[in-house]
């Protein structure tokens, strides 16, 4: 049986703006996705929870995350770090500095897909 892998350059990819400080790129396969966010200093990513596990690892920059629903757990992480947050885990995000981070979802985030994170584009 034929493999059917593909291969993309980040470059090639548009960006997507979500915010006026807040882009990204995204590839996804069938069960895990890929996504470089680039945060603007001061950006936040408001409090949300997904199904989906997350792996956060920051190339450049750096985030302060809220973890819980009364977000007294505060994690900062600093580019070359990686931040796991579990499934159904409540959290919060602020760019401490321009930041690229690479996210990593299993499964893919659906509403990144379709587009429905009203959230993140400041609609919900």
């Amino acid at each position: 049986m034929p493999s059917s892998v593909s291969k993309v350059a980040w470059d090639a990819i548009p960006m997507e703006k979500l915010s006026s400080n807040i882009g990204r790129k995204m590839v996804s396969g069938e069960k895990v996705m890929i996504a470089q966010v680039f945060l603007d200093k001061g950006a936040i990513v408001p409090k949300h929870q997904h199904h989906n596990e997350q792996i956060t690892y920051i190339l450049s920059g750096s985030l302060r995350f809220w973890i819980g629903d009364d977000q007294t757990e505060v994690v900062d992480v600093y580019a070359g770090e990686v931040l796991h947050i579990p499934s159904n885990v409540w959290h919060k995000a602020e760019a401490l500095e321009d930041t690229l981070d690479v996210d990593v979802f299993s499964p893919p985030r659906q509403d990144w897909l379709d587009k429905t994170d009203a959230y993140l584009r400041g609609k919900g």
